[in-house]
């Protein structure tokens, strides 16, 4: 498709998932897949912290965090998510507005920690988001990026490139993330899965990360702004 413009046509077919997405939010955040992705972020993150949520889909998730005591500001690129998540916002502690994660509309340095779940996934180019997010992050701010493991049913959507077709959910896996990061400017500090239901402890435990990882539904790393 020598006329393709992922960011139109990202936006595009984000904007047909908000409302599918928005029925599905409160619960991924709340009991879900995403219900331990806050906790994590507060063991290194200090409440009161200026956070970005980039990639906040309807808000939800943004939400919670200004509920748990953080100043955000979140950004999708999909203007249909940033229509449902703008009545979420309040004065001083929440806010959203429709940008692209590969051209984050701050100042270097804006921002105490990031948070991007799932979004990195759907970036034409990672590097350049990954550069983005450490530019508008102050030097030993906090990133608490996930990213879908092998397992992720929406890895599926990066299928149709078998067939040469141009997609807009990329390949990269939990393993090439945490390499590229460590070569851009930061600093892993810890990693968790979050598995699919049929995946005991037991059978994980003592298995080297990159193992779990390839087991993972979805691996979510701390990572520090070195």
């Amino acid at each position: 498709m020598t006329n393709f413009n992922w960011h139109s046509e990202s936006e595009k077919q984000w904007n047909n998932r908000a409302d599918f997405w928005n029925q599905q939010s409160q619960r991924m955040w709340d009991s879900g897949s995403r219900s331990t992705i806050i906790p994590f972020f507060s063991q290194y993150v200090s409440k009161g912290s200026k956070v970005l949520d980039a990639g906040c889909g309807d808000g939800y998730g943004s939400y919670k965090l200004s509920e748990n005591g953080y100043d955000v500001i979140g950004i999708d690129l999909s203007t249909e998510m940033i229509e449902k998540a703008n009545p979420r916002q309040y004065a001083g502690k929440l806010s959203f507005l429709q940008s692209d994660l590969s051209a984050l509309p701050f100042d270097n340095g804006t921002f105490n920690a990031v948070m991007a779940i799932n979004s990195l996934e759907w970036t034409e180019r990672p590097l350049v988001a990954i550069n983005e997010l450490n530019r508008v992050t102050k030097n030993g701010g906090i990133g608490c990026i996930a990213l879908l493991g092998p397992t992720a049913g929406p890895r599926q959507n990066s299928f149709r490139r078998l067939y040469n077709e141009t997609v807009i959910c990329n390949t990269m896996m939990p393993w090439e993330f945490k390499q590229l990061v460590q070569e851009n400017g930061w600093d892993i500090l810890d990693g968790k899965a979050v598995y699919k239901e049929g995946v005991r402890n037991e059978t994980v435990d003592g298995l080297p990360e990159e193992l779990k990882q390839s087991l993972s539904f979805m691996w979510i790393f701390i990572i520090k702004k070195s």
